[in-house]
């Protein structure tokens, strides 16, 4: 059986861990009602004067006229895909730089790191090979 001071330290863990979680949800439903009030203000102050050209649908500037279809090049997705592929792995860099800095990691993150650029290289490098870099 145990004790009775374990018992109630044990509950006042458990209360600190809970009133942790707690100020994050407070902190969630503020954010939340934040969003609410913002959009709810926006829709209450804005101006409703429909028109036909404001219900018309706009596309980049072009007026919708014509069939739906139209042909789209490939190679622009392929530069937002690397884009996204890049810009998210330079992310990466940020908490690398900070375990590296921490004292008996070094050696171990900085082949980590050159591992991961070694991927990133190995794609960039597919993507060479394939003509997906080449503007024509």
């Amino acid at each position: 059986m145990r004790e009775p001071t374990v018992v109630a330290a044990d509950a006042a863990d458990a209360a600190d861990y809970f009133q942790t979680y707690s100020v994050v949800g407070l902190l969630a439903v503020v954010g939340v009602l934040f969003v609410a009030v913002a959009f709810g203000a926006g829709r209450l102050l804005r101006p409703v004067v429909p028109t036909p050209e404001k219900l018309l649908t706009y596309e980049c500037g072009v007026d919708p006229v014509g069939e739906g279809w139209a042909h789209t090049q490939v190679r622009y997705y392929v530069y937002a895909f690397l884009y996204v592929i890049f810009a998210v792995d330079s992310i990466f860099l940020f908490p690398w730089a900070t375990v590296f800095a921490a004292p008996g990691y070094g050696a171990t993150t900085l082949v980590e790191m050159f591992v991961f650029l070694g991927f990133l290289a190995v794609g960039l490098l597919y993507a060479y090979k394939k003509g997906v870099l080449a503007w024509t």
